[in-house]
């Protein structure tokens, strides 16, 4: 395939990174203002990870037994995640309690798996297994400039004059006009995609009806992912420690950073309801989390031009994939690190700490795809591909369940931003697992 059908296949995942970078960069800050406490955040962030266990599995096995003569495949999930999650972000701003934030949450991560986990699966049935690398690096990029762009917009439409400011309890506007625009977003890049990109139908479409016909049902169905699950090639064993730790270093990020980075960087946490300078302190408490959402988006970018490096060398030269997962996990470690050492004389340079995280997170976009694609039987990639994300959703569940707070009393007495640290070492964990993959698949 050329460039341009590569990048049109994956452009959709413009939209769903907005989706991803808006939820990571400010549902925190959506609850705290509702009255939640740093201690219940990674609770109300349940959804997050629970709705992935659910809904990915079910969507690939649904996917591999798909097929629309005008619509293909893998589209009809691309669109219906789509409108769902377009009407999520729209309205989630609208949350006046903390339980419909959360019930939007839910809403709205289930939506954006139901698009996302064909889009992994597009780009294996697409392109044959020497440009594999190349597809998901081009996702990975894609993902990137999403990534950026969509966790500056507070700050930018904060710039072009909406107020960032909000009376106890209420979200400021400029939250409500961010998610807006990823709204649009979203369904505006996911549309690009499912009608500039065609699908090839089963090489024996009678035999594929056939089998689609014998397959059929609620159990049918059950018991083949259950089967998929028991039968993961080893590869895919290896690979999920790897995932484990590095999607538990990402969630205590995005449960996290608000709170820590507000307090522990800008020393501007956010104020009780009541308190004698609420109003003031609010406005420092919003404009700190505007400058988190904002560094936080450099990530988006480092990713994108580790990514853009990388798609320049897949193209023309192989790679070793193992090699290059490791250092890049070992990058992310060093950045969360050094967001210890940061004050507000320092938090200029809290950008250069989440440009180190960016290379780890293009990394684990791209790399374990990679390995992983060409391990699994081709008929069945939808459905593996959901499967593989168990490793993604499972240590997010732990930690949301009490693994983060537990571990940051025990090791840090309850500071906050011993959570940066937390997820330095679990990317360095996650650094040493990657050599535990088999040799020859990277």
């Amino acid at each position: 395939m050329s460039f341009w059908q590569i990048w049109n296949m994956s452009f959709g995942f413009l939209g769903i990174q907005f989706g991803f970078a808006l939820q990571g960069g400010n549902m925190s800050r959506i609850f705290q203002t509702l009255g939640a406490t740093p201690d219940e955040l990674p609770g109300l962030w349940i959804a997050a990870p629970l709705t992935g266990l659910l809904v990915q599995p079910i969507i690939g096995y649904m996917s591999d037994r798909t097929w629309h003569p005008r619509w293909g495949r893998r589209r009809p999930f691309f669109l219906i995640g789509a409108v769902l999650s377009s009407l999520a972000l729209f309205f989630m701003p609208f949350s006046s309690a903390l339980w419909m934030a959360a019930g939007f949450l839910w809403i709205l991560d289930a939506s954006i798996n139901i698009s996302m986990e064909p889009f992994r699966a597009l780009v294996a049935d697409k392109l044959p297994e020497e440009q594999r690398n190349f597809g998901f690096v081009i996702q990975t990029l894609i993902i990137g400039i999403g990534t950026w762009v969509a966790s500056n917009l507070p700050w930018l439409v904060t710039r072009l004059g909406v107020s960032n400011e909000a009376a106890a309890g209420e979200i400021p506007d400029s939250v409500f006009y961010s998610f807006a625009i990823g709204a649009a977003v979203f369904l505006i890049t996911i549309l690009i995609t499912v009608f500039t990109t065609e699908e090839e139908p089963p090489l024996n479409l009678e035999e594929f009806e056939r089998e689609k016909l014998n397959s059929e049902g609620v159990f049918t169905g059950l018991r083949e992912i259950v089967k998929s699950v028991a039968e993961m090639p080893q590869v895919m064993k290896q690979l999920g420690v790897v995932q484990f730790f590095s999607w538990f270093a990402f969630f205590t990020m995005w449960s996290f950073a608000t709170p820590a980075l507000t307090d522990g960087v800008f020393g501007s946490p956010n104020p009780l309801p009541g308190a004698a300078d609420y109003a003031e302190a609010s406005a420092q408490f919003n404009e700190a989390a505007n400058k988190v959402s904002s560094a936080m988006g450099v990530y988006g970018l480092s990713s994108m031009v580790f990514a853009l490096l990388l798609a320049f060398y897949t193209r023309r030269f192989e790679i070793n994939r193992r090699l290059i997962h490791s250092l890049a996990l070992c990058f992310g470690a060093l950045g969360f690190a050094g967001m210890l050492f940061l004050n507000p004389n320092t938090s200029a340079y809290l950008g250069w700490c989440f440009a180190a995280v960016g290379i780890a997170w293009g990394s684990i976009l791209s790399m374990p795809y990679a390995m992983l694609s060409g391990s699994v039987p081709s008929e069945k990639m939808g459905i593996y591909m959901g499967v593989f994300n168990m490793f993604i959703v499972l240590p997010q569940i732990a930690a949301a369940l009490g693994g983060i707070n537990w571990i940051n009393q025990v090791v840090y007495a309850g500071d906050v931003i011993g959570s940066m640290h937390i997820a330095a070492w679990s990317c360095l964990i996650a650094a040493v697992a990657v050599f535990g993959v088999r040799k020859e698949v990277g």
